[in-house]
């Protein structure tokens, strides 16, 4: 591609990641609803024109910052579609899977916990913040239900559990919820939560000798 060309791309892209970051500083300080997109373009010093062309809306920018908070950079690839998830799926151990999900489980949650109870916050009045939150929610079961069909599929489940009890089991236990929960507020070492929900789910899930 042409110089001329990489330049604006380069520009665009710097002001989304600029406005991003300063969303996400403003939502966790002063809360969804106060946060303006004025008081982001400001701080951001982004234009505002800019930031409704590149978000739509203050809803598309919350929503931007927690698909970044969620894969960790601005990369348009979604976490299921990320090699080191398709590796996890696609992996022989059941044992290492569920390591390898908590593991994954600490690296996101540690970015995404406090976004989440700030949405969490603002969908008590606001039925798009609701919505995302609920759609998130999905989205991840999705993602963990796929992680439990590929355990029953390799025989790994003890005997008698439903796949939707064993998606179940994940959602609650690798959730942002229990994580703010035990880390944040109970002041848990993330290793340590690592270490328990790897376990925990390894006794609650498989049989045993897999």
């Amino acid at each position: 591609m042409p110089e001329q060309g990489r330049r604006p791309q380069a520009r665009t892209r710097l002001a989304r990641r600029t406005t991003i970051d300063t969303a996400r500083a403003l939502f966790l300080e002063r809360g969804y609803h106060a946060t303006t997109v004025e008081a982001i373009s400001n701080v951001a010093d982004v234009p505002q024109a800019t930031i409704y062309r590149l978000f739509a809306s203050k809803q598309g920018i919350l929503k931007a910052v927690l698909d970044t908070s969620i894969v960790g950079d601005d990369e348009p690839v979604p976490v299921a579609s990320r090699p080191h998830v398709l590796q996890l799926l696609a992996g022989p151990d059941p044992r290492d899977q569920l390591a390898g999900l908590a593991a994954i489980s600490v690296d996101i949650n540690q970015r995404v916990a406090p976004i989440l109870r700030m949405l969490a916050s603002a969908a008590d009045s606001d039925p798009d913040a609701a919505a995302l939150l609920d759609d998130l929610a999905q989205q991840r079961r999705a993602g963990q239900s796929r992680l439990a069909t590929a355990l029953g599929r390799s025989g790994a489940l003890r005997s008698g559990l439903r796949l939707a009890d064993a998606t179940d089991i994940i959602h609650a236990l690798a959730s942002p919820e229990l994580y703010r929960l035990l880390v944040f507020e109970r002041g848990w070492p993330p290793e340590k939560y690592q270490r328990w929900l790897a376990g925990t789910l390894t006794d609650q899930l498989l049989v045993e000798n897999p």
